[in-house]
């Protein structure tokens, strides 16, 4: 019996060498995506792709991707890259009368089996729906009446920073510490109570599951281009221990949720989830400062002549202040909250991006600037 098995274990490894090399063939020569420029391994498969995502570097190669091969490049057998300005219009902004929607492209924005709705990725009227319940948390006045919240952990923030400092005699992290205020005051605007971050001085668990969470997340979108890696990830979320971990992190969700809802029968609170309960239906700029201390020197000679007290600072009064605005947009531009393209998919009967027609069901993407 041996020998039949070893021959149908050889007959089946040669059936797939045969498949992965029709494949490789196919992306190359006959895809429809086939005239358009990328470096070989990207156009063969999704191997070179996903090593660059998985490593992190896929981000900080467009610049050279888009330098040697122009403004339209092949980054993967279904997914393009632009650079021309023109297609963030043609790609996420309204299409002409009767023209489809860009879709959002789920094995992006839904690599996990079963996963909820979001505004992140929901898409359509269904993403309308979510949006305007939320709207209502970051409209001008709000903002303004969340202002004492936000406040209260920015001054946490200066006497944490001078105590663990010693008064600036010793370094600190100032990831992490951004990163504290950022969460406890989203968790104030979200759940109506903080995570503790500031006052304990590391993360809350919830907190640092987020960033396992998304660590995670692309591994998930690497594996769905590979069927066995997959089914092994799926195997490996099923054990009893990686599965409590998810009902825990639900659980504690879901309770912070119930308390801000609780909190909402008694009083109002002008946070990020007032009009969704209603419904019922940076540390990267003072990175860039620090290694430009010509622009670090301006911007603090902005600041310190605007104000004679800190006490005069306020969501109100820093509107004032073009140079520091022109440097926190110029660090989003920089580095932006998502590093890689948000892919989309061209509607039934392929659309125009700048001048270029694209064919139905491919993946077109515009990658953050990071550059």
């Amino acid at each position: 019996m041996a020998i039949p098995i070893i021959h149908f274990v050889g007959f089946g490894l040669a059936l797939s060498i045969l498949y992965i090399i029709g494949q490789v063939l196919y992306n190359i020569f006959l895809h429809p995506l086939r005239r358009y420029p990328g470096p070989l391994l990207m156009r063969a498969g999704r191997i070179g792709y996903c090593y660059k995502l998985v490593t992190g570097t896929l981000p900080f190669d467009m610049l050279d991707l888009h330098n040697k091969y122009g403004s339209v490049v092949r980054i993967a057998p279904n997914e393009l890259a632009f650079s021309d300005p023109r297609a963030w219009k043609d790609i996420m902004g309204h299409r002409k009368q009767g023209a489809a929607l860009f879709e959002k492209w789920n094995g992006f924005y839904r690599t996990a089996p079963n996963q909820p709705a979001t505004v992140v990725n929901a898409s359509g009227e269904e993403h309308a729906n979510l949006r305007r319940q939320l709207a209502h948390g970051f409209s001008d006045r709000s903002l303004r009446e969340q202002e004492p919240i936000i406040m209260k952990y920015i001054d946490l923030l200066i006497q944490r920073l001078h105590e663990n400092s010693y008064d600036g005699t010793k370094p600190v992290d100032l990831m992490a510490w951004y990163n504290y205020t950022t969460f406890d005051i989203i968790g104030d605007l979200a759940f109506g109570e903080p995570f503790g971050c500031l006052s304990t001085s590391n993360y809350h668990p919830w907190v640092r599951s987020i960033f396992q969470i998304a660590r995670f997340g692309t591994v998930m979108q690497t594996a769905q281009f590979f069927p066995l890696l997959s089914k092994i990830l799926i195997a490996v979320l099923s054990s009893k221990r990686l599965r409590r971990g998810r009902e825990q992190h639900q659980e504690l969700t879901k309770a912070k949720v119930q308390r801000r809802m609780e909190l909402g029968k008694s009083t109002e609170r002008p946070d990020l989830i007032e009009g969704l309960l209603k419904k019922k239906d940076e540390w990267v700029c003072v990175n860039y400062l620090m290694k430009n201390p010509a622009t670090l020197e301006k911007l603090t000679k902005e600041v310190r002549s605007a104000f004679q007290d800190e006490e005069e600072i306020d969501l109100t009064s820093v509107n004032r202040l073009e140079y520091m605005f022109a440097c926190l947009e110029e660090s989003l531009r920089c580095y932006p909250p998502v590093a890689t393209g948000l892919p989309r998919v061209v509607p039934r009967g392929g659309a125009t991006i700048c001048d270029h027609y694209i064919p139905e069901d491919v993946n077109p993407n515009i990658p953050s600037p990071l550059f």
